[in-house]
């Protein structure tokens, strides 16, 4: 069934993107970690491939400790090159009506980031999108490089090794292990429930901006 619906929709179901990848498994997980992190492309499925990757790992012909190595070293290599895009472009790259380079974004995760710290860099990395602009709000701050590759550290590998860690556990449980499918889709849900819910709050909160303009005028006459 999945076969009807077009490459992009394939991009969320990280079980036919990891068997996709064949032999050279980890190193898919590798770029599509890498590029989520780094190169400022946040719609990946990052927290669902890698439960995916561990549940599967028997099928992929790999270990849990290996995706969750790989992984890290991936997540750490991609946060650098945001930190120092932030460093070197800072916030030029960003426009209001880019599709995704948008200064929103920019603007929440530097919000983020001015509210947790070198906290954020761990924080920010269990939640989608957010984890993507992080790094890149850190180095538009002129944060501490050796700071930033601290928390940027700590961050990348409790990520990887947390989530590892829930595939190895749920693929354990005979339920799961013989209702992946299911279990796929609610972890994509999962995955991408932060994004609806932020979009969600921006329109209602845009709502509630625009009945305030349009009242004030009334309550002028008044």
């Amino acid at each position: 069934m999945i076969d009807r619906f077009p490459l992009a929709v394939h991009l969320f179901d990280a079980g036919s993107v990891l068997h996709a990848f064949g032999p050279a498994v980890l190193a898919g997980i590798a770029v599509l970690v890498f590029i989520e992190s780094g190169v400022l492309f946040p719609f990946l499925p990052g927290d669902s491939l890698l439960v995916t990757a561990a549940i599967t790992s028997a099928a992929l012909g790999v270990a849990p400790w290996q995706v969750a190595v790989v992984a890290s070293f991936a997540a750490v290599a991609g946060d650098q090159v945001g930190y120092w895009i932030g460093r070197r472009f800072g916030r030029r790259l960003f426009r209001d009506g880019a599709r995704v380079l948008t200064t929103a974004r920019l603007d929440e995760a530097e919000v983020f980031f001015a509210r947790w710290g070198g906290l954020s860099l761990v924080l920010g990395r269990f939640v989608p999108v957010v984890r993507t602009y992080v790094p890149l709000a850190a180095g538009t701050a002129d944060m501490r490089y050796r700071r930033f590759f601290l928390w940027n550290v700590v961050g990348a590998v409790g990520w990887a090794c947390g989530l590892t860690a829930v595939g190895v556990l749920l693929g354990g449980i005979p339920l799961v292990a013989h209702n992946i499918d299911v279990l796929m889709i609610v972890i994509v849900i999962l995955s991408i429930l932060p994004i609806l819910i932020g979009v969600v709050r921006k329109r209602l909160s845009s709502r509630t901006d625009q009945d305030d303009q349009d009242e004030q005028p009334i309550a002028s006459d008044r």
